[in-house]
């Protein structure tokens, strides 16, 4: 299944650096998304992309992952001649990471 299914997103960025949200919509979900959306899977997901670290921190009071890129806006909005310069597309674009489905 695609993470959509499981969970949101928001999506911020600060020089050169993306900050992603990944929120469970169901919070007896938010197992599923600390079990596989870590930060080796989102660094792989974003390989082409993202060149410094990803560190990922969990919050599961309220049911989110929240992710940091490093190096992942082309050196920041005024420097890239990306047409997404503050990596609002990162979000969307995490949505369609497979998830396995749970038995």
């Amino acid at each position: 299944m695609k993470l959509r299914e499981l969970a949101h997103s928001r999506t911020g960025d600060k020089g050169n650096i993306s900050n992603i949200s990944v929120i469970a919509h169901d919070p007896a979900q938010y197992p599923i998304l600390e079990k596989y959306v870590t930060a080796a899977v989102v660094k792989e997901f974003f390989a082409e992309i993202v060149k410094g670290d990803v560190i990922r921190y969990t919050l599961p009071a309220i049911g989110a992952l929240n992710f940091v890129l490093y190096s992942a806006l082309g050196g920041g909005v005024t420097r890239t001649l990306s047409l997404d310069a503050h990596g609002k597309g990162l979000s969307s674009a995490l949505m369609n990471l497979e998830i396995p489905l749970e038995e």
